[in-house]
């Protein structure tokens, strides 16, 4: 990975006007930055100030100039970054993409929480202190099993979605003092106001999510790496780190993630290398792999199974 790559997130707010900063003429981020991901929401209309999500990833002096253009923007003045290395696979090109939701939760009129963000420091002050605070992790589970803060109650689910169905079993915490996390700190705002809606009452969020506390206190209270929604798929902090994360066959130590061979399921799971070196069958998870399925029965693209049920005309 060389060191002049790097990836920035950021978190901003809706500007009440006028157009992003970039446009003819400007300084834009298709001139500075190779690749990223940028999310604009519908909720932007319905619930401003709402968070617009802008991944990018680029040479490093690119994405400095980027980040200077921002700030000189008074829109953008407050805008928070959060920094990280990358590479150049990091996004595999520019995608600009609008949503509903900028996180799908599928819950009427839930309007974001702000008013109940701690800093890094207050939050982890009040974990230390408090001894009826629990940790609650509201991300799912796959990116649990990457990594958490210990003793960290995880939601049992595989989408962000599945979410409101899942609080009733949180019930007994209605009581507790729950410090609520994330990655980077936009899908606890709604998953707050969902909480709250359903009466708990102590709610406060991790503000910056992960990234942010990592970036001030590395791995205190925290245990293996954080999942991350790109190509990289985990990143770390070497120093103190525990590594939890094990291969879903085996039970090796690993953070390498990869989606089932057979396309109809294509779940995420946890896999060592190693274990797929010695058995190409492992590349199933072990739901597919345990129903009798197998890397030569499997449907996928160019598998002998696929390859039989293709017409000529179509392959």
């Amino acid at each position: 990975m060389s060191s002049s790559d790097r990836r920035g997130e950021f978190s901003g707010r809706r500007p009440d006007r006028g157009e992003f900063p970039g446009g003819r003429g400007e300084l834009g981020f298709e001139r500075v930055v190779s690749r990223g991901k940028a999310v604009v929401s519908a909720e932007i209309l319905e619930f401003p100030p709402t968070p617009l999500q802008l991944p990018l990833a680029g040479p490093a002096e690119a994405i400095d100039r980027y980040i200077a253009a921002l700030k000189s923007d008074a829109r953008f003045a407050d805008i928070a970054i959060k920094m990280s290395a990358g590479n150049a696979g990091t996004f595999p090109k520019l995608v600009v993409k609008t949503r509903r939701e900028i996180v799908a939760l599928n819950a009427d009129e839930i309007k974001p929480d702000q008013d109940n963000q701690l800093s890094p420091a207050d939050w982890k002050r009040m974990m230390e202190e408090n001894p009826d605070a629990v940790v609650l992790d509201v991300r799912n589970r796959f990116e649990s099993a990457a990594g958490k803060f210990e003793n960290a109650v995880v939601c049992d689910i595989g989408h962000f979605r599945e979410l409101p169905d899942y609080v009733p079993q949180l019930s007994h915490l209605k009581e507790k003092t729950v410090l609520m996390y994330c990655t980077g700190g936009i899908r606890c705002e709604k998953a707050s106001a969902l909480f709250r809606a359903h009466g708990f009452k102590n709610v406060f969020q991790l503000h910056g999510g992960i990234v942010t506390y990592q970036e001030q206190f590395g791995n205190e209270h925290w245990q293996g790496e954080c999942f991350v929604f790109d190509q990289r798929m985990t990143m770390r902090v070497d120093e103190g780190l525990v590594q939890i994360s094990r291969c879903a066959h085996t039970g090796r130590s690993t953070s390498h993630f990869v989606n089932c061979l057979h396309d109809p399921c294509h779940k995420l799971f946890i896999l060592a290398e190693e274990t797929e070196r010695e058995n190409a069958d492992t590349r199933l998870c072990p739901e597919c792999l345990a129903s009798g399925l197998t890397s030569s029965t499997a449907d996928y693209k160019g598998s002998p199974a696929r390859a039989v049920t293709e017409s000529p005309a179509t392959r």
